[in-house]
């Protein structure tokens, strides 16, 4: 893992920056805007697309704000562009999902990911602009997907990682229904300036108690928690250099004007002194494929790629994550050459050890 690859395995495109939701821990700052993506900007990104996923599994993910804000009509027009070969994604909040959503899902081949926290307890931070709680609209948003027999994700953000709490999670997704759940412990970043500290003990054993609960019945993918074990396999086989990719996914965000934003879509439309406005380039100017050709010379990249390798040799847990995430260096060093954050502790170096306790806690008298 050194330097970006010059062709990501998958791009994040933001149809519109609204959301019809005000999250407690949103870092989205223009999420009261409703600023959509022209069909140009996404004529223009299929143009690099479609010729990368004719060579092999390529992505998109639709991402806002909130996708469905820009409506039905709209985010056809923005999908048209992009040739069958290409995988398109939504994360949504499911509140717009409806009968009509449904089909569209199931027309144009789009998968589905729903941001749901656990039970309804669980989703108070989750609330419309008048500060009422979204969570029976998110649920009959999962109701519809369930009645059209469409399958989807979900993806859960966790405020208070500590013991107790994650079986009932994971009980909740089971009955919920997802193929595959990805669990994020709350990120400082963005215009999210909520403290993510947390006892260290403590969310070992979050982490720890979530791996018995899945084990006792993995009907779901857990994503954080199958990825761990498969880097804990391959550490004992010898084969975990092999895990990592050569070079970094560049992970290109376009933004609703064009705009280019590598590494970490938290970083999209926000301005530095020092930065400017983390843009490597527009595809309305220059080619999505040119601009990844050249993104290393962005300033802030070289700066992160040199913490990446301060993390090299500095961390045992890198082998695990490869150097962690741009934006969290940024939002909680002020810097992209940091190397430890609370995000390594909390999702890294936490998940991994919680993984190893349960292991140990769990070994046959005889080993």
């Amino acid at each position: 893992m050194r330097g970006l690859a010059t062709v990501p395995t998958y791009v994040v495109m933001q149809p519109t920056t609204l959301c019809n939701l005000d999250c407690a821990y949103c870092y989205l700052p223009f999420r009261a805007v409703d600023r959509r993506m022209p069909v140009p900007v996404a004529e223009a990104v299929a143009a690099s697309v479609n010729p990368w996923a004719r060579a092999g599994r390529f992505s998109v993910v639709w991402h806002g704000g909130e996708p469905l804000a820009a409506g039905r009509e709209h985010l056809a027009a923005l999908i048209a562009p992009f040739g069958p070969e290409v995988e398109h994604h939504v994360q949504t909040n499911a509140t717009l999902i409806d009968d009509d959503w449904c089909r569209f899902f199931a027309e144009h081949r789009v998968r589905v990911s729903v941001s749901v926290d656990g039970p309804r307890e669980r989703n108070g931070d989750r609330v419309g602009r008048g500060g009422r709680p979204a969570y029976d609209r998110i649920v009959r948003g999962v109701e519809a997907l369930r009645r059209h027999g469409l399958p989807f994700s979900a993806l859960a953000v966790v405020g208070r990682p500590e013991p107790g709490l994650a079986t009932e999670l994971y009980d909740y997704f089971l009955d919920l229904g997802p193929e595959v759940l990805g669990v994020n412990i709350e990120e400082t970043e963005g215009v999210n300036t909520r403290d993510n500290s947390h006892d260290p003990a403590a969310v070992t054993a979050f982490w720890a108690e979530l791996v018995a609960a899945w084990r006792r019945d993995p009907r779901i993918h857990l994503r954080e928690v199958e990825w761990s074990l498969r880097y804990a396999a391959a550490v004992l086989d010898g084969t975990a250099d092999d895990l990592l990719p050569r070079r970094l996914d560049p992970i290109p965000t376009v933004g609703h004007d064009g705009s280019v934003t590598v590494l970490s879509p938290e970083l999209a439309g926000f301005t530095d002194p020092r930065y400017g406005d983390f843009s490597s380039g527009n595809v309305l100017v220059t080619s999505l494929a040119e601009i990844l050709a050249g993104a290393e010379g962005t300033p802030w990249v070289g700066e992160f790629l040199t913490g990446v390798e301060a993390c090299r040799t500095s961390c045992p847990y890198f082998g695990f994550c490869g150097g962690g995430h741009a934006a969290n260096r940024y939002f909680e060093l002020g810097r992209f050459d940091g190397t430890e954050t609370e995000h390594c502790r909390n999702s890294k170096i936490r998940l991994l050890e919680g993984v190893l306790e349960h292991a140990r806690d769990h070994r046959s008298p005889a080993a």
